[in-house]
């Protein structure tokens, strides 16, 4: 069953053992594809028929359909993966997909029952290279949203791009919600002043671990901090983690907030309105 799973994922392009870039997945065959009728097709055939067998189909481009089991697999092998190295993306991405069978549909229910949030839902909105106008951004006035984040980007040398696709998501909606989490992450660092390096990281995670319940930020929450220094885990223990959980339970879901129409408003009065508290006067 593994060594199925881990052929699927491999045809996907799902870098699971090492880092690389990914590529559009599929769970199956296409009629597009006809298999080769010369040549060793073994395993292409085994792939398929248990496909049929379990009545796997994609739900969305990309998706790979999993068995309970394979998903604590995978959640299991990926956490192992993204405590050794913390920025193995692909192993948080994967691990934030198979244990957020509860917290993605409380999520999806926040921005149901939200104006802005279900009109996200309804638009799909996608923060990417290809949809941001970084010219109009970066010419925006000191301290609004969109200047503030391209600075980000620049600084810290990110791109949006950069986010995995979600592929163990049984749920084309949720896997939209996962997707938009990703995507906002970066505007996450943006609004609460935190840097890419770890204390910044741990730091946005508490907050997000608070605001999402995604077992994979409480993780990061939890064993983040053991790769930090004392001076560094004294400053979090002391002013940066109670700041985070406190903006955390004050603040309104941040999945309801469509940041592409908030560019020109300036970052602390959005800070304001989600209920983020300013941050503390420390270095990070």
């Amino acid at each position: 069953m593994l060594l199925t799973l881990l052929r699927r994922a491999a045809r996907a392009g799902v870098p699971l053992l090492r880092a690389g870039p990914a590529s559009p997945g599929r769970a199956r065959l296409s009629s597009a594809e006809p298999r080769a009728r010369d040549g060793p097709v073994e395993e292409e055939e085994e792939v398929v028929e248990v496909e049929e067998e379990e009545g796997c189909y994609q739900l969305y481009p990309g998706h790979i359909p999993t068995s309970p089991l394979q998903k604590v697999l995978l959640a299991a092998g990926s956490a192992c993966m993204a405590l050794y190295d913390p920025y193995r993306h692909d192993m948080v991405a994967v691990l934030g997909e198979t244990t957020g069978c509860l917290a993605l549909p409380n999520l999806r229910d926040k921005m149901k029952n939200h104006p802005e949030g279900y009109r996200i839902l309804q638009e799909r909105p996608c923060i990417r290279l290809s949809t941001l106008d970084m010219d109009r951004l970066r010419g925006l006035p000191d301290g609004t949203l969109g200047r503030e984040y391209v600075r980000f980007l620049e600084d810290n040398k990110v791109s949006p791009d950069t986010r995995m696709p979600p592929k163990f998501v049984d749920d084309e909606e949720l896997a939209y919600v996962i997707q938009r989490y990703r995507e906002v992450h970066d505007l996450m660092h943006t609004l609460l002043g935190m840097p890419t390096n770890m204390l910044g990281e741990v730091v946005v995670k508490w907050f997000e671990a608070v605001q999402t319940g995604l077992p994979m930020c409480v993780l990061g929450a939890a064993f983040g901090p053991v790769r930090l220094s004392a001076r560094k885990l004294q400053v979090l223990a002391t002013e940066l983690v109670p700041w985070a959980i406190r903006s955390g339970r004050n603040a309104s879901c941040i999945l309801n907030i469509y940041y592409e129409q908030r560019w020109e408003q300036p970052v602390e009065s959005l800070r304001e309105e989600i209920g983020i508290f300013p941050p503390p006067a420390v270095r990070v």
